[in-house]
């Protein structure tokens, strides 16, 4: 492809918009344009970079024996009624009212949609098991859409879904696709993680996800450098809080703390640590309210709070409901003398003579002991993983770092299955729900993550595998007709090589324009033809990744590519 034939708008500056790394290379370097909050265009060498990522895809689905399906972007709202996942998106969804009255929503996903297909056109065992595959368009009305790509309304995912008849064939499924991932992540060229992951909206038993850790990311990622535990933060646990041996315990006192609502307040104002705190929280659901305890320091995890207590979801009960059950203002409840359900975090029971509201307005609780004053109802892992905690597995120090998310696997069981009624026939002709799976990929998040990792100064760092072109052909001066010739010349007999795209840069612009915008696209291999090519008929061979340069004769740029290429690309 020549320069002058395609659209490559590259800019010098940073658009004003962009935050991150990878967002304003996209932009810089021309793969994409923003049209509205959350939804960009993809220009040419996006799209050729969007497209390669497709086909590595496409081929480890095909490869890990999936069928590839294309489901419509519109379904009809009843459908997450039935799965009961309408509340669950909430405001995330965008939805309409068509000319007919009829609800609709653009899919943020396809699990009711596929589940609704195979009810109807699976219905015995021999049929099973199947797995099918679709890359297609996502929308979810984010509230901050940011990063570019990576946080959108409108963004491309491959989505797979298994059906077997039974947990075994589940587990087999959901192996060959944990497997397909790991070949399409490395043939990216991405640095990733496996982390156990909590299943979230998709629900189920279990899951994995795949993580590109980056300081951009907005995953939480939980790792132990000692014994390989990796878990996202939703899903992470730490080892248990040792107790304290036969502490002393002391009376507990009163102590007057005019407005100090706040952990940190009263930390303060008392001269003691927030990991000596415990504070209460007033939690409902579904009419429900309970208190749940945790330490001064620590955040309440929802997620697995609602788990514990085997709810759809859970919230902080209203002030008014707060003041009602405590007989205080918000920020001085207290686990002694409440008088309903008390869940407390693990890490509660390991303290002693620690400090709580105590249920009146300006005054908190000193010296307060678990089991002498007040009991437990349920002792359970509710909170998130913090700084200086164990690892559950091995007792080692774990590691919080950021990550982005890339890919993400899930055993669903039968819940679609068994509330859109997917059953089939066995055997002995018993109805028996489907069991399912469900495997996501961020077809734009690997470009985003790539970029994220792979970038200097002067711009993008392709692998080989999702390079727009993997050589740029630049004649120094376009108008010497001795220069121009070879360089067509050595377009055309690379051109021929299989599996090579080269890009062509006849513009007629200063060398250091070219060069410039060679480096900002990351292209993997430059052949720069200039005036030593007039005196030796030597041309320079110059790789983006590592700098390196070779003089090489140009009948020999052939051999001299395919020793670079060998070890990188099938060609």
């Amino acid at each position: 492809m020549k320069w002058s034939q395609t659209l490559i708008p590259t800019l010098k500056e940073s658009p004003s918009e962009a935050e991150i790394d990878s967002h304003k290379l996209m932009i810089r370097a021309g793969l994409i344009r923003r049209i509205t909050s959350g939804a960009y265009a993809y220009l040419p060498l996006g799209t050729l970079v969007l497209n390669k990522v497709i086909a590595i895809v496409r081929e480890e689905m095909n490869r890990a024996g999936a069928i590839e399906v294309f489901l419509p972007a519109l379904q009809h709202l009843d459908l997450l009624k039935e799965s009961g996942r309408l509340k669950v998106f909430g405001a995330d969804l965008i939805t309409f009212q068509d000319r007919h009255g009829k609800e609709t929503v653009l899919s943020p996903t396809h699990e009711e949609v596929i589940t609704y297909i195979v009810k109807n056109e699976i219905n015995s065992y021999k049929q099973l098991p199947i797995t099918l595959y679709q890359i297609q368009t996502k929308f979810r009305d984010e509230m901050r859409p940011r990063f570019g790509v990576l946080r959108s309304k409108e963004f491309i995912m491959k989505d797979a879904y298994s059906f077997d008849i039974d947990e075994k064939g589940l587990n087999n499924s959901y192996q060959l696709m944990y497997d397909a991932y790991c070949r399409i992540f490395d043939r990216c060229g991405l640095d990733y993680i496996i982390a156990e992951a909590d299943s979230g909206a998709m629900g189920g038993d279990a899951s994995h996800e795949f993580m590109v850790p980056s300081p951009v990311g907005e995953d939480v990622l939980i790792l132990c450098q000692n014994c390989g535990y990796s878990a996202n933060r939703e899903r992470a646990e730490a080892a248990p809080i040792p107790q304290q041996e036969n502490p002393a315990l002391q009376k507990p006192e009163e102590a007057f703390t005019p407005g100090k609502h706040t952990i940190q307040e009263v930390s303060d104002f008392l001269k003691i640590s927030p990991q000596q705190m415990v504070k209460t929280l007033i939690y409902s659901s579904q009419d429900q309210l309970f208190a749940v305890l945790l330490r001064g320091d620590h955040e309440v995890n929802e997620t697995r709070l609602t788990s514990v207590l085997g709810l759809e979801s859970v919230e902080l009960a209203n002030r008014e409901t707060i003041e009602r059950i405590t007989g205080a203002e918000v920020g001085f409840a207290g686990p002694v003398g409440l008088k309903m359900k008390i869940i407390a975090d693990q890490a509660v029971t390991a303290l002693s003579n620690f400090v709580t509201g105590s249920n009146k307005t300006d005054y908190h609780l000193l010296n307060v002991n678990y089991k002498r004053d007040f009991k437990i109802d349920q002792i359970a892992n509710i909170r998130y993983v913090t700084e200086g905690d164990n690892c559950p597995r091995c007792n080692h120090v774990l590691e919080i770092s950021q990550g982005i998310e890339i890919g993400h696997v899930f055993k669903l069981g039968t819940k679609y299955s068994h509330a859109l009624k997917a059953h089939y026939l066995d055997s002995d002709g018993k109805e028996k729900p489907k069991v399912m799976g469900c495997y996501g990929i961020g077809v734009n998040r690997i470009i985003a993550a790539i970029i994220e990792k792979s970038h200097d100064d002067n711009g993008i760092i392709w692998p080989m595998s999702l390079a727009p072109y993997h050589i740029i052909i630049i004649p120094v001066n376009v108008k010497d007709p001795i220069c121009m010739d070879a360089a067509k010349d050595i377009y055309d007999n690379i051109s021929a090589m299989k599996g090579i795209d080269v890009l062509f840069d006849d513009r007629d612009l200063r060398p250091g324009v070219k060069f410039k915008d060679a480096d900002l696209i990351g292209i993997p291999i430059k052949i720069i033809i200039g005036k030593k090519y007039t005196e030796t008929k030597e041309v320079e061979i110059k790789l983006r990744k590592s700098g390196e340069v070779f003089l090489v004769h140009i009948e020999n740029i052939k051999q001299e590519l395919e020793r670079i290429l060998k070890d990188q690309i099938k060609i």
